[in-house]
């Protein structure tokens, strides 16, 4: 129970209460501010995309891509540290488009979930060939 001693409450209203913040919200920022960054073709291994891509066709297996592909976080009270998995175009620089995602998802993440970003590891898994067809689209050709 809670006394009316006539008091005003100390501190502001933002801080009364703790807010917490689940992997998976992090997981997804991450995901989408890596993908909005040119050179970057997919996140994830080729396998996970494979599996993924079975995944998304099979009935009530939710809708479109799963954000958190190739994405994996630690998230605690006041950090997180990220580590990404991508597949890079052919002709662009690795070495600037790692250091863009990397801008790019603690930019996100420091903003939309208030968490000081430690880390982003990001392993480059494969490069996209001009002449390859993705492995989706050559599966849906065959059907």
């Amino acid at each position: 129970m809670i006394e009316n001693t006539g008091a005003k409450y100390r501190g502001a209203p933002g801080s009364r209460g703790r807010t917490t913040i689940a992997d998976v919200v992090v997981e997804k920022i991450a995901g989408m501010a890596a993908r909005d960054v040119r050179g970057v073709y997919a996140l994830g291994s080729g396998f996970a995309r494979s599996m993924g891509s079975m995944r998304e066709r099979m009935p009530g297996a939710g809708s479109g891509k799963s954000a958190t592909r190739g994405v994996s976080v630690e998230v605690g009270e006041k950090q997180a540290a990220i580590d990404l998995e991508i597949v890079v175009d052919y002709g662009v620089s690795i070495t600037d488009v790692a250091g863009e995602v990397r801008e790019n998802v603690i930019s996100a993440v420091e903003r939309m979930a208030g968490r000081e970003v430690v880390e982003v590891n990001i392993m480059v898994s494969d490069v996209k060939l001009p002449d390859e067809e993705d492995e989706g689209e050559e599966r849906q050709r065959i059907q």
